[in-house]
């Protein structure tokens, strides 16, 4: 059998000292991925995102880039206008509301 190898994403910081400041967090790369997709046309980061295979972290899984593709967007050289002219806002749900789940606790008190 083939040993693999993991690399750690979501828990690569949490062993840094003082990983819940900004100070480390950019050290360590933070606002890298923030960056690129503040840089990406809206159409261009929800592919990425399809194209990632990213799923929640909620009992369903559900993809991430077809969740955000149901945002309405301008169509590419048209003025936005109805819903997709207005703003959207990213919210970060740590509720921990799913039975028997202890993820979320560890992910915001380590790598916020």
């Amino acid at each position: 059998m083939t040993e693999r190898t993991l690399t750690p994403v979501l828990t690569r910081r949490w062993l840094s000292p003082k990983s819940w400041t900004l100070d480390t967090y950019t050290e360590l790369e933070g606002y890298t991925a923030v960056r690129t997709a503040l840089a990406a046309q809206p159409d261009e980061l929800i592919q990425l995102l399809k194209d990632s295979g990213l799923r929640g972290r909620g009992g369903a899984g559900f993809p991430t880039g077809l969740k955000w593709s149901f945002i309405p967007q301008a169509k590419p050289g048209e003025q936005a206008s109805g819903a997709a002219a207005k703003p959207k806002y990213l919210v970060i749900n740590a509720d921990e509301g799913e039975p028997g789940t202890c993820k979320d606790v560890p992910l915001m008190m380590a790598d916020p």
